[in-house]
């Protein structure tokens, strides 16, 4: 863009008002200026010495070293150099005068502006942009015609030719019918001109000679429908694949050059939990990083990963390069999850044949060992919360620990977080359940016998629970159960640490902790005499009660989520949620077996599913009829449980309502509130 400043004459040199005539002359006769800016000290202007008033000083006969100041026209003509490229031109069309004197900011004189100076610098300005229209349409897939006011084509560039299938030099200086027949059909709006498959633009322009001329532009169709239709390929070609994505049984996402997601399939974001919004057009290592898919812009080779875990599902990745002219250009995860349960159980199978001592060794070692740790142990009660932490205070003791809670509470997961969390967790966990073992065999059980001791003995006699428990923990679970006559003998060895083997005189002396645990009320059972007062009293040293599932009902959507994770790995299943319905149905019912039967619930319900979620068909039939009942027996439920677990709360704390809203969650006046409403009277 030509600028003012480029085509102003710089002045380097000023007179002012007492500048003889000679060096004014001695200016003009160098410089060939027609005026001479006059200036002040500070170069401001103060007005001009023109050609005639040279020429009239001269003739009025005045000396050569006379001043010019009688002669100096005070009504100059000034321009600012910051003065728009716009008004300059129009100031240079309108203005008499042919010289302008330039100002700068400050209104300091600085240059000249004539004419002449802005003819040249149009001219050259001109030519430039000729040069630059010539290059850009010689190279643009425009076809270009002109023509002069007389319809005569005076240019045609090389696209044009291609487009008309004629050379340049056929076209130049002919009829534009001629060239373009019927071309005059429709100008004033662009339209198809059939002949030359085109988009025909037509303009008026005018010419030197003040004449109309036409301005011509063809839009080659021929590659725009080229371009239309491989388009409509690419389009028929990305339905295919988003449909085969929406339908693919197993996770498949594709990424692009720069590793970023453009596609993924529902059964992948089902099965790690994610929504479309939030994985379309993301980093694949930054939403899906366990997949590692930028390996394979590395490796640019295809590859298979080992097995994964997810929510307890296993699955593998198979890892594709996209590549095009030998370079990779994007990248296909495909996530296989489901049945691979069937290749899972093949697997065992191998390891059992191949394995199988190592196996029944490890079996065993298991069987004496604490298998599980306080995470094991789901839950989001606070009291449970609560009752957690003062189990594993105990955990760090010697004391004997008694946990009750009805069947299916979780006593035995208790037992073995005590163990895994004691300082005994290096040694045995032996688990001996007193209901399960005829009573004519529980004592040689518990305490071994010598070579002869009974009829069909082993004739190296056997060691007992107690032997084997040495060092570590023995968990007599269902302690209730125990005869009368054994519990004196379990009381002499908690209080002795000592013991006999059946049939033996030999005093063996063991360093066992005891956890029991017991479904049945051993307080009732003392009073009836069922139960020995003394060992109860030995054995209740540290007590732990595990409230049933119907007192937490809060518990069960988390402990849904958490054995569904267990289950799908235990199982071999894919099962990624549960329906609505399904939830509803478990949420309502009161859960008598408590956690055991959800479990039990959950595995069989998962096995039965079909759809990769739990439906409200996979339930037993017994829950299925609890969608049927009415609301006012969720009501009931809900408020039953919520009243059963405020009254539990504050006996825990004896009557405390501040520690008493810590247990439930929630605050002091929200407990008030709840009293109230109960009509508690506390």
């Amino acid at each position: 863009m030509l600028e003012f400043r480029d085509i102003v004459t710089p002045v380097d040199c000023l007179i002012n008002e007492e500048t003889p005539l000679h060096s004014a002359l001695e200016i003009f006769k160098e410089k060939k200026w027609n005026l001479l800016p006059v200036a002040d000290a500070e170069s401001k202007l103060r007005g001009v010495f023109t050609r005639s008033g040279l020429y009239q000083m001269l003739l009025d006969g005045n000396p050569l070293d006379a001043p010019i100041r009688p002669y100096i026209k005070r009504e100059a003509r000034s321009i600012r150099i910051d003065t728009p490229y716009s008004e300059i031109e129009q100031i240079v069309k309108t203005s008499e005068v042919g010289t302008g004197v330039v100002l700068d900011k400050q209104y300091k004189v600085i240059g000249l502006l004539t004419k002449t100076d802005m003819v040249v610098a149009l001219l050259k300005s001109a030519t430039t942009l000729k040069d630059q229209l010539e290059t850009i349409l010689k190279h643009s897939q425009i076809g270009v015609l002109m023509t002069d006011g007389r319809n005569r084509v005076v240019f045609a560039n090389d696209a044009f030719a291609k487009i008309s299938g004629r050379n340049v030099g056929s076209i130049l200086d002919r009829e534009l019918e001629e060239v373009i027949p019927g071309v005059w059909k429709d100008e004033k709006e662009p339209h198809h001109y059939k002949k030359f498959k085109s988009i025909l633009h037509v303009s008026s322009y005018e010419t030197v000679t003040h004449e109309e001329g036409k301005i011509l532009l063809f839009q080659d169709l021929s590659g725009i429908e080229k371009m239309a239709e491989e388009l409509e390929t690419v389009k028929k070609l990305k339905l295919t694949i988003e449909t085969t994505l929406e339908n693919a049984y197993d996770g498949i996402l594709m990424t692009n050059e720069k590793n970023f997601i453009t596609m993924v399939s529902p059964p992948l974001l089902e099965l790690f939990g994610l929504k479309k919004s939030e994985v379309l057009n993301k980093a694949v290592d930054q939403v899906l990083p366990q997949l590692l898919l930028g390996n394979v812009f590395k490796t640019e080779t295809a590859e298979v990963s080992d097995f994964n875990e997810t929510n307890g599902i296993r699955y593998l990745v198979h890892r594709i390069p996209i590549k095009k002219d030998g370079l990779v250009i994007g990248a296909i995860g495909k996530v296989m999850f489901r049945q691979l349960n069937e290749v899972s159980e093949l697997f065992k199978r191998m390891q059992k044949a191949e394995n199988k001592a190592s196996l029944f060794h490890q079996q065993h070692l298991e069987s004496e060992s604490a298998r599980f740790t306080w995470d094991h142990i789901f839950s989001e009660d606070p009291y449970m919360d609560k009752l957690k932490k003062s189990a594993a205070k105990a955990a760090k003791g010697r004391s004997t620990v008694l946990i009750t809670g009805e069947s299916g509470t979780g006593k035995e997961l208790f037992a073995h977080a005590i163990h895994n969390s004691s300082t005994r967790r290096d040694g045995k966990f032996v688990v001996v359940n007193c209901a399960a073992i005829p009573e004519d065999l529980l004592e040689s059980e518990f305490f071994g016998y010598e070579e002869g001791a009974f009829t069909g003995a082993k004739q190296r006699g056997k060691i007992g629970k107690f032997d084997l428990a040495n060092g570590g923990t023995l968990f007599l679970d269902e302690i209730g159960d125990m005869s009368l006559s054994l519990q004196a003998k379990l009381l002499r060895v908690l209080q002795e640490r000592e013991f006999y083997r059946v049939g033996g005189n030999i005093r063996i002396k063991v360093d066992v902790r005891i956890i029991a645990a017991t479904n049945r009320n051993l307080e009732n059972m003392v009073k009836q005499g069922e139960f020995r007062e003394d060992l109860y009293y030995r054995l209740n040293v540290i007590s732990l009660n595990i409230p049933p599932l119907r007192e937490r009902m809060h518990d069960v959507q988390h402990l849904i989520a958490s054995l569904m994770k267990e289950l799908n790995f235990m199982l071999g299943t894919s099962i990624t949620g549960i329906s609505e319905q399904a939830k509803e149905a478990l949420l309502r019912y009161g859960w008598p077996g408590n956690v055991r039967e959800l479990r039990n619930v959950l595995e069989r319900s998962m096995t039965f599913a079909e759809h990769g979620k739990i439906q409200a068909e996979d339930l037993p039939d017994y829950l299925k009829s609890q969608l049927s009942s009415h609301m006012s027996g969720k009501t009931s439920l809900a408020r039953d449980a919520e009243l059963g677990a405020i009254k539990k709360a504050l006996s825990h704390t004896n009557g405390n309502k501040a520690r008493a809203a810590n247990l439930l969650g929630i605050s002091r006046s929200g407990l008030y509130e709840k009293i109230k409403k109960y009509e508690l009277g506390v």
